[in-house]
């Protein structure tokens, strides 16, 4: 039977939408990651603590992938982006220019183009202009939130928390995933913490992210410590690499 072209169309749109997003990925998915031989033994001595494994399953990091990982370090956790992604998939490395102490670090990390789907970028949280609008399908933030509270020394600051926020939408994808993880302040503190102790009260993230018009989507307690000490400095020798942290999935819509 003859077909016009619209009907062809129809069809072929009835059947894209027809077909089932891909399944949610688990922890088992990215155990691999973590023994990769090329893998720096440096970042395995963190693994039992960090939970890598889980906190990717939690981001649903898929093959070919464009990710942005705000304040990527030493570059732990790009190590692992950069593998679940693969070869078809991209990971925009950021460290705000104050960071430069980790540049050895992530220059020996890269050298050889041994990640050769990793882009460098170096600038503020508020001013990602390196990052074209609508071109990223996640945006991951580890551990840093709070540093918009923090002014390094010689510094005027990382960048203002509303724009900063502002930035993240501004890249992301529509339906892109915003994924921010901290150490969790004391219910209720002001964000002056994150320039002190290097926490940050989860509200205020939850807060900043739905005004810049994010949509809450899920958290995970798989970093929780209920028994943290909140009052202590996150590198406080007794608590680090256990605090109590939080895990925040939003959705641009």
């Amino acid at each position: 039977m003859f077909r016009t072209a619209s009907a062809i169309a129809l069809a072929l749109a009835l059947a894209a939408c027809a077909t089932p997003p891909p399944a949610p990925r688990t922890s088992a998915d990215y155990a691999a990651l973590l023994t990769a031989p090329t893998r720096p033994d440096g970042d395995k001595v963190d693994d039992a603590a960090r939970k890598p494994a889980d906190v990717l399953a939690f981001t649903n990091i898929n093959a070919g992938d464009t990710v942005l990982e705000l304040e990527a370090g030493r570059g732990y956790y790009t190590e692992l982006l950069a593998g679940a992604v693969g070869p078809a998939g991209h990971v925009i490395m950021q460290n705000p220019p104050e960071f430069a102490n980790y540049s050895p670090q992530i220059t020996a990390r890269l050298a050889g183009n041994r990640l050769p789907n990793v882009k460098l970028v170096t600038t503020h949280f508020d001013a990602l202009g390196d990052v074209p609008a609508g071109s990223v399908d996640k945006v991951v933030w580890i551990l840093g939130p709070h540093e918009l509270y923090y002014t390094p020394k010689d510094s005027k600051g990382l960048g203002d928390a509303t724009k900063s926020y502002a930035e993240i939408v501004r890249v992301l994808k529509p339906g892109g995933t915003f994924i921010a993880m901290d150490h969790a302040a004391i219910a209720g503190s002001p964000t002056t913490t994150g320039g002190t102790i290097h926490r940050v009260d989860p509200a205020v993230v939850m807060k900043m992210a739905t005004a810049a018009g994010l949509k809450f989507v899920d958290k995970s307690e798989v970093l929780a410590n209920p028994a943290d000490d909140k009052t202590k400095m996150v590198f406080d020798a007794t608590i680090r690499r256990h605090t109590d942290q939080f895990l925040f999935r939003f959705k641009k819509g």
